[in-house]
């Protein structure tokens, strides 16, 4: 029975990244437990710990050695082991020496493709503490840091310096050294509530032993808790709710080894100015969360958490106020500042800001995404004024203080001042929704002016930075033209928008004055968008030969796509589905080895063979049944009606020779099948389902 043990392993370091901690807590867990699978060390759950100053792993019953293996090696064949002389050859020595024997004591296995040279080795499996060190080594030489330091006179390099390193296997100290630290038993509390040395018994009593001796909670997901825990009951002291968002909770999470809440307030005065910019100063600047009212709106108070239990919180509430005083009153003065001149004012001076040279100014980029914006607003029966005036003022609130201060708003700046200007409602909702979804899965635009301006401004960098050659490759793509694109999919298929593709990169790229192959740039377009629209769909649970069978019919609306898809994958459960995909590859088959029909029409005369006179009045039925419902665009009724082909294509393919000796009649059947095939093709290939 394989004997086994708890493993502790403890990196103390100087304070970590506290937006990459978490990311390095993981990478270091997959790195050991693949280390561990690789070495063939059998172990239990693996535990993890993460606070600004250490990681730590629990491994439980780790296996205390490698169990015992057999090595087997098979060298070259007999025959080409030996010369014709008797001589070992030189492919012969190499093995032996390869496996460190000599050729006496190499054997030979029996095969039915020969015989072949063989070593066979016993190898006692090594003691775990002689193989740990190696594996956390090369796990934490592989963590994901973007720039790793070195510090003192070594040359040793982490993502920060390294001040003790703890390796505990049940309770005796593996003796080892990683990353040029020496292994200890002895972990470090706070670092103001107990700086001191902390002996650890072992593995299991860590956490405890940190909890109480060392003022530390080890566990993330318990301080995590903790914090939200007790943010929202100091929120509720002032009848108020946390705005806890989970990054900026993680982060502080990240921050702190011992947290305690804290309530601060700011004057009421700031009250007046965006809730966006107060939040975003409290949370990305001053890591706080802000604190709302049920109504929704921002209360005078933020909570904030330090790492020490102080004995005068009062202090620290007040420092905290004083920090974060200022900063609000800089975006006072930038807001009083904006709104001396209204957004209109700003527009001429967007004249003065390259979007991108082959493209032009933001002025140049304005006026096309005017344009473009009121032909989508007709296609879709939306206000064009209106299309057109929020087109017109989108980019004007990047020239505010406020945008430049907090560039994380631009848009929902654009949208107070629109407001404060008296723009139509939906002229200043269309101003921060351009910029709608912002990542994936994000929220759309409501209004129907902000869906036909996110639509317009998407499309326009969309086509623009295609006409300059700038085609994303691999994993670059600098102007975010996959997320684009997947927002204005996104955007026509959820809102129900009946928009063509080819249709909206035309109108797009008419609008550019440079030089460039517009007809070469549209196709790489339209490929673009519908690699991006099948990734969409994959991720709804669609499959791929689903896919293929809409995407070989060419439909180029999105809306239109999606039901074809529908109808396809409710097709596939009917019964007659495998039969009729099968004969629709039969059909696609001999047509493609018949090459161009000489062909169009049925000559009646010409049927001779009961099955196929059958055929030819069956789909002369289903093609009358199924146009109106194609016009309709009831595909899934379409393909239901078209299902009843099954018995007589069948019976056409059972009794009737295709590809008759009589060129005549040779041409009339693949004239018939090429005829019945099409009213599938319609809709989509189903040949392609597998």
């Amino acid at each position: 029975m394989t004997k086994s043990q708890d493993l502790l392993f403890e990196l103390g370091t100087e304070e970590l990244p506290p937006k990459s901690l978490l990311t390095l807590r993981n990478a270091l867990e997959e790195g050991v437990s693949s280390g561990l699978k690789k070495a063939g060390l059998a172990h239990g759950e693996i535990i993890t710990y993460a606070t600004p100053r250490r990681l730590a792993l629990w491994i439980k019953e780790l296996a205390t050695a490698q169990p015992d293996r057999t090595i087997e090696k098979r060298g070259p064949a007999v025959k080409a082991a030996y010369q014709a002389d008797g001589t070992p050859s030189k492919a012969a020595e190499g093995f032996a020496r390869s496996c460190g024997a000599s050729l006496e004591q190499i054997g030979t296995i029996k095969t039915d493709k020969g015989e072949w040279l063989a070593w066979t080795e016993n190898k006692t499996g090594e003691p775990t503490e002689q193989l740990i060190g190696d594996i956390l080594t090369k796990s934490l030489a592989t963590l994901p840091v973007a720039k790793r330091m070195r510090w003192g006179s070594g040359s040793t390099e982490f993502v920060r310096p390294i001040k003790w390193i703890v390796l505990l296997f049940g309770s005796e100290i593996i003796n080892s050294s990683i990353l040029g630290i020496k292994t200890v038993r002895y972990s470090r509390g706070h670092r103001f509530h107990a700086p001191e040395q902390i002996n650890i018994n072992d593995a299991s009593s860590y956490a405890k032993q940190l909890l109480e001796a060392g003022h530390v909670q080890v566990s993330f997901e318990i301080r995590r808790t903790e914090i939200e825990k007790q943010a929202i009951e100091l929120a509720k002291t002032v009848d108020g709710i946390a705005h806890i968002e989970p990054a900026l909770l993680d982060e502080i999470t990240a921050l702190v080894e011992w947290p305690v809440a804290v309530m601060g307030g700011i004057d009421e005065r700031f009250l007046a100015l965006p809730a966006e910019a107060l939040i975003t100063t409290m949370q990305d600047n001053q890591k706080y969360f802000p604190v709302k009212a049920e109504s929704g709106g921002l209360l005078p108070w933020f909570i904030t958490f330090s790492n020490i239990d102080s004995k005068n919180p009062e202090s620290v509430r007040k420092g905290n106020e004083r920090v974060v005083r200022p900063r609000l009153a800089d975006a006072e003065f930038f807001w009083n500042q904006d709104r001396k001149q209204p957004l209109e004012a700003r527009v001429e001076k967007l004249g003065s800001i390259i979007f991108q040279k082959q493209l032009g100014t933001l002025l140049d980029k304005t006026q096309r995404v005017e344009k473009l914006a009121a032909l989508i607003a007709e296609e879709i029966g939306a206000d064009q004024e209106k299309a057109a005036r929020a087109a017109h003022l989108a980019k004007t609130d990047l020239l505010t203080e406020m945008v430049g201060e907090f560039a994380s708003l631009q848009g929902t700046i654009g949208r107070y001042y629109a407001t404060a200007d008296g723009e139509a409602d939906d002229v200043s909702q269309a101003l921060e929704e351009q910029y709608f979804p912002k990542q994936s899965g994000g929220k759309l635009p409501e209004c129907q002016t902000g869906q036909v301006l996110a639509l317009a401004e998407k499309l326009d960098t969309l086509c623009g930075i295609f006409s300059a050659g700038l085609i994303p490759t691999g994993d670059k793509d600098p102007y975010a033209l996959r997320r684009a694109t997947i927002g204005i999919l996104r955007i026509i298929l959820e809102k129900q928008l009946n928009l063509d593709l080819i249709e909206l990169i035309e109108k797009s790229c008419g609008q550019f004055s440079h030089s460039f192959d517009r007809e070469k740039t549209q196709k790489q377009l339209l490929t673009f968008c519908l690699e991006r629209l099948k990734g969409l769909f994959l991720e709804e649970g669609f499959s791929a030969d689903e896919l293929d069978a809409v995407l070989s019919v060419h439909p180029t609306s999105p809306l239109d796509f999606e039901e074809r898809l529908q109808a396809v994958k409710s097709f596939r459960s009917l019964p007659e589905a495998e039969s009729l995909a099968a004969a629709n590859k039969r059909i696609r088959n001999i047509l493609r080895k018949a090459g161009a029909l000489s062909q169009q029409e049925i000559d009646a005369e010409q049927l001779i063979e009961a099955a196929e006179k059958q055929l030819w009045e069956q789909t002369k039925i289903a093609s009358e049944a199924v146009t109106p419902l194609l016009a309709q665009h009831d595909y899934n009724a379409a393909l239901k009606r078209l299902a009843q082909l099954r018995e007589t294509t069948d019976q056409f393919f059972d009794q009737v020779m295709v590809m008759a000796d009589d060129e005549t009649v040779r041409n009339n059947r693949l004239t018939l099948l090429s005829i019945t095939g099409n009213l599938f093709l319609s809709i989509a290939d189903i040949s392609k389902l597998q």
